[in-house]
């Protein structure tokens, strides 16, 4: 099985905002190097590639009859995607909460997100009950 290492990537394009931003990611990983755990139990790397746990995805992959066999790579990639995806429908929905005046998202937040987003209409009809 072939493994993989992730290497950053320097940006080409000379942006001043994204330099500013990525000047200040560094700044935060090197507090946080300097902010080590110490006892019995150390918290989960904040440096995770994926945030979703790729075995209960593995396992969710494999409930299917189609599949047999998942790769590690296919498994991070849809980890990946998924966590995009959550992303970007919470972020959706989280306008509708701002325009009610509330911090929390609630389920018509995320059903007016669905009818009104057009990359959401396969959604459509999911959360009834």
């Amino acid at each position: 099985m072939a493994s993989t290492v992730a290497v950053p990537v320097a940006p080409t394009v000379s942006d001043p905002e994204r330099c500013e931003g990525e000047e200040e990611l560094r700044g935060i990983e090197a507090e946080e190097e300097n902010n080590q755990l110490t006892g019995p139990v150390a918290a989960p790397s904040q440096n995770r590639l994926a945030k979703l746990p790729l075995s209960r995805i593995k396992a969710l992959m494999k409930a299917d009859p189609d599949v047999s066999l998942a790769s590690q790579e296919s498994v991070f990639i849809i980890a990946k995607a998924t966590e995009l995806f959550v992303e970007m429908i919470a972020k959706d929905a989280l306008v509708y909460a701002q325009q009610g005046k509330r911090k929390t998202l609630q389920r018509k937040d995320l059903d007016n997100a669905i009818e009104t987003v057009d990359e959401f209409a396969f959604l459509e009809g999911t959360l009834d009950a």
